[in-house]
């Protein structure tokens, strides 16, 4: 009987999943990053907007058409002495609908610092052709942010990963 009482205790143990977009203190990490005051435009010196593709489903076989995959967005910032400011982080569904804005005010990044956000497995709203728009400024004008996002699933006893890399929409 114990057996079976700490059997059930376990299960209900894994059952429970930690949202992996909080921080230690449970807030979201995202928000937690949002500055209160505007920084001053007339020193940005970098400005750019990017499209990062999602990949939250892939085809895998007529018996299995659909496979569901978690992604992860990353901004990574490769300067090592100044900060890059992030405007919007904006997930748009395959149809291009808007599904979620994940920031409502600016944040910053810190040198060599970097950002991660997750949309997990079971979160299907984006589809197969899910992205992201990202906007970024900084006071540098050398800045080379690295935005990537990273796909993961599992097929029967197989495991893969790929990336998608952002692509600038500034002409």
């Amino acid at each position: 009987m114990r057996y079976l009482l700490l059997l059930a205790f376990l299960l209900l143990i894994s059952c429970n999943q930690k949202n992996p977009n909080l921080n230690k203190s449970g807030k979201d990490e995202l928000q937690s990053l949002e500055l209160d005051q505007n920084i001053k435009l007339d020193k940005i010196k970098y400005q750019d907007k990017l499209y990062v593709p999602i990949y939250s489903d892939i085809y895998i076989d007529k018996q299995n058409p659909k496979q569901l995959l978690s992604a992860t967005l990353s901004i990574r910032n490769t300067s090592s002495k100044d900060s890059i400011f992030i405007s919007k982080i904006n997930y748009y569904n395959t149809n291009g609908n808007l599904v979620k804005k994940f920031i409502n005010n600016l944040i910053s990044i810190p040198p060599m610092a970097t950002i991660n956000y997750v949309i997990e497995e079971d979160d299907d709203t984006g589809g197969n052709g899910a992205n992201f728009i990202v906007e970024l400024s900084s006071f540098s004008k050398n800045t080379k942010p690295l935005i990537q996002a990273i796909m993961i699933g599992q097929y029967s006893n197989k495991s893969f990963a790929f990336k998608t890399d952002a692509y600038s929409l500034n002409e």
